[in-house]
C-alpha cells in the first residue's frame, strides 16, 4: 500500500485530478433526468432556440445522488443568506427533449 492509500484509508487528504483535456465549466441552462432502479442519469442541456446541445452528462447512483441534492440544498441556503432570496426559473413554454 503506498502513502497516498495510506491516508486515503486513514481519512486523510484524497489527491484529485483533472484530465488534461478538460477545458473547463459549461453553461446549462436545461437539465432532463431518468432513472431505472441502480442508477440516475442527468444530462445537462444548453439551450438557444431553435435548438441545444447537450453539455454534460451523469450518472450516479441514487444515494450519491441524494448525498449532492442535500450539498446543492445547503449550498444554496447560504448563497440565499447572503445575497438574498432566490426564485424559481420559468419552466420552458414548449418541450424540450430528445428526438429520437
Amino acid at each position: 500500500m503506498d502513502q497516498n492509500q495510506a491516508q486515503q484509508n486513514a481519512g486523510g487528504p484524497m489527491e484529485i485530478k483533472i484530465q488534461d483535456n478538460f477545458a473547463g465549466g459549461e453553461y446549462a441552462n436545461a437539465m432532463q433526468v431518468s432513472h431505472n432502479k441502480e442508477e440516475f442519469l442527468i444530462h445537462f442541456m444548453n439551450i438557444i432556440p431553435p435548438s441545444g446541445r447537450v453539455c454534460g452528462k451523469i450518472i450516479t447512483s441514487p444515494g450519491h445522488l441524494k448525498r449532492m441534492i442535500l450539498a446543492l440544498q445547503e449550498n444554496l441556503e447560504r448563497y440565499e443568506a447572503t445575497f438574498g432570496k432566490v426564485s424559481a426559473a420559468e419552466s420552458p413554454k414548449t418541450e424540450i427533449g430528445f428526438k429520437a
